[in-house]
């Protein structure tokens, strides 16, 4: 007996450690036991959403599903943003990812190549109607064409591919408090252009609150001030088309932009991009001093104190929103105010309505790691239908990616315009001239005394001495994507002569060969050479006219015959 307590005097320790470890042991296999007895199918899938709704929404769903497939168990995996890349890369590399995962949060070359490795595709699924849809009128309906953008946002252009399903709509918008609104102003709707939105915010910086603080019109920080930025000074800049989309494909690329500064098409100080850098610098003064150093979290801090009238973010935020503020004030939603033609500092600019893309996204894809993979896609489609996808964005407090769905009301003001203009302001052309501009632009935001003609003065002959240097390395590393490129043809080009004669899938193959060789081989190869030319030699257009520019006879000759077709 004496040798037993000797024993356990000395090793008492140990021996907790070992009970506590085997006592451990016992209550995870128990617990996995429970969850998924022997015959039971066990989906994991991970994502990055932390936001208010969105694991009780796929909780919810999966006890649906669970209703006709009661063998099957889904468990969620969800990982904060900051490290979901690194914990995914980790997944993947290990071959220990989920069954389905919310592809993102990692460089996009790794993204695609994650994609082709690593992923199922989805392709063979977005021609044939949604089983999950029998019940509605998307019955016979493709699977693709049952989503607001034609399932665009799960087709990966590199790869030809439909690699996931997006299962909810993104858009950004104004939110503002409803009844600090009516204190300060008497105002009971918000404001609905661009001048009565500046008038207000004038009117509120020059109040006060009890304790003798200044209100501040506008939250303000490095997150919030970018999506004012975007989303509606940008807007300014859609007039530069006329003068910079030289190869007319509607869009103005930072090459494009750089060739028309460095022959004098177009010059910094233009109307449309001092129109945009007249907007932001206005929004600036109605922000909080300092905002530009200040995270996401302390702008909505700002808002939750009642101190701030406006505050800009998107669907994510909308139902975490509206939970902070229950009971304490209540979250009114509008869109953002733009210049009418009228207007006198921007009517002369705006050339229509804010054109906005709604962003499908919340997109899934299902492992090649998986054990069930055909379990996995099933439940991806259940989520993709349309009463489940109305169903899980109802609980999350988003807008579903199907359509023909409802929303939930405090959402309808977040309908996205389909018509209408966009931003054409493109000087992201390299390291060294994009460095050089954040740093004269964030100057720009904070300093009152910094003027735009002393930005455009400091940074034009600076991003056309030295944007060369980088506009030349940019056409270096498309040169450096050729044998990737090779590499992707070659193996499209080997599964078609492997497939068998003129057999669909060798014909769908051949097809993919042919378009990719054109677009990423031979047209590329054109438009550089084009490029080249223009920015040795300048564009085939003149200061006076640009690409969408016509002089008066000739828009004279244009209305005269057509005076004549109509007779």
């Amino acid at each position: 007996m004496k040798n037993i307590f000797e024993f356990l005097r000395k090793y008492h320790a140990l021996i907790i450690i070992m009970v506590v470890y085997v006592w451990a042991l016992i209550s995870v296999a128990l617990y996995r036991y429970n969850e998924a007895p022997p015959g039971t199918i066990t989906l994991r899938i991970s994502h990055w959403q932390l936001e208010t709704g969105v694991r009780d929404g796929i909780n919810e769903l999966a006890k649906e599903y669970q209703k006709t497939h009661p063998n099957v168990r889904i468990l969620q995996e969800a990982i904060p943003e900051g490290t979901y890349g690194q914990w995914l890369s980790t997944q993947i590399m290990s071959g220990t990812a989920p069954d389905i995962i919310e592809m993102g949060m990692i460089p996009y070359q790794v993204m695609l190549a994650y994609y082709n490795r690593y992923c199922f595709v989805m392709t063979p699924f977005v021609n044939k109607p949604n089983p999950y849809n029998k019940d509605n009128e998307l019955a016979n309906v493709p699977l693709r064409n049952t989503f607001k953008d034609g399932m665009a946002a799960g087709y990966v252009n590199e790869l030809q591919e439909y690699m996931a399903i997006p299962l909810s709509s993104f858009t950004v918008r104004v939110f503002y408090n409803v009844d600090l609104l009516e204190k300060l102003t008497g105002a009971n709707n918000p404001p609905k252009t661009y001048r009565e939105f500046f008038d207000l915010c004038n009117k509120v910086k020059a109040m006060k609150d009890e304790k003798g603080r200044n209100y501040i019109p506008v939250v303000g920080s490095k997150y919030h001030f970018g999506i004012w930025e975007g989303a509606l000074c940008e807007m300014m800049t859609y007039k530069v088309l006329d003068k910079a989309d030289l190869n007319r494909d509607g869009v103005v690329g930072n090459d494009e932009f750089y060739i028309a500064i460095k022959a004098g098409l177009l010059n910094f100080d233009c109307k449309p991009i001092a129109a945009k850098y007249n907007m932001v610098r206005e929004i600036a003064d109605f922000c909080q001093p300092g905002f530009t150093g200040l995270s996401r979290d302390e702008g909505v801090f700002l808002f939750a104190q009642k101190r701030a009238l406006f505050m800009t973010t998107g669907t994510w935020d909308a139902l975490s929103l509206q939970e902070q503020a229950k009971g304490n004030f209540t979250v009114g939603i509008m869109d953002f105010p733009m210049p009418t033609k009228d207007d006198p500092a921007y009517g002369d600019v705006v050339a229509g309505p804010r054109y906005e893309n709604p962003g499908l996204g919340f997109n899934y894809s299902v492992t090649r790691t998986s054990r069930n993979p055909e379990v996995a896609f099933d439940f991806l489609l259940f989520m993709a239908s349309k009463k489940s996808n109305e169903k899980l964005n109802k609980i999350i407090g988003w807008i579903p990616s199907v359509i023909d769905t409802e929303i939930v009301p405090f959402l309808n003001d977040f309908k996205p315009c389909f018509t209408g203009i966009y931003g054409n302001f493109n000087v992201w052309l390299g390291g060294e001239t994009w460095i050089r501009w954040m740093q004269l632009a964030s100057l720009y935001q904070v300093d009152p005394n910094f003027t735009f003609k002393q930005l455009v003065e400091q940074f034009e002959p600076f991003y056309k001495e030295k944007g060369y240097d980088d506009f030349m390395e940019q056409k270096k590393n498309n040169k450096r994507v050729i044998p990737v490129n090779e590499r992707f043809l070659t193996g499209i080009r080997s599964q078609a002569l492997l497939s068998k004669n003129d057999s669909p899938e060798a014909n769908s193959f051949w097809i993919k060969y042919r378009t990719q060789t054109r677009d990423r081989q031979v047209f590329y190869e054109i438009w550089v050479s084009t490029q080249m030319h223009w920015v040795n030699e300048g564009p085939p257009f003149t200061n006076e006219y640009g690409p969408y520019e016509y002089s008066p006879e000739l828009l004279a000759k244009i209305k005269e015959r057509v005076k004549k077709e109509k007779k």
